[in-house]
Parts: C-alpha cells; structure tokens; sequence
C-alpha cells in the first residue's frame, strides 16, 4: 500500500499528541511521529489523526 500527501500538507501537519512534524511512511500508508513514537494511517487518502487510531512503533 502506498500513500501520497501533498507537501504543503505534510509542513502543516502535527502528531495530536506531541504536537511534532510528521514523517510521511509511503510504503506504510502512515504518518510517522518519532518524538511520540506513534504512526497514523493515512486512508483513501485522508491522514486520521487520532491518537486513539494511531499505532505504536516503539
């Protein structure tokens, strides 16, 4: 599965939860917060940014 955000996009997005830059994981289909250790999905083509959603990846 592959995902795509737009840049100007991905420069204003923030993990919910450290308010960090996201890491777009184009492989993954998420969007990776390495400060909070947390990845969001990312589905037809929509981020969900909710940390309830996200995974751990620590």
């Amino acid at each position: 599965m592959t995902a795509k955000i737009d840049d100007w996009l991905l420069e204003i997005l923030a993990c919910p939860q450290s308010k960090a830059p996201l890491r777009l994981d184009e492989e993954a289909g998420e969007l990776v917060c390495e400060e909070s250790g947390l990845a969001y999905p990312i589905r037809d083509g929509i981020p969900v940014l909710l940390v309830d959603e996200a995974r751990s990846i620590s």
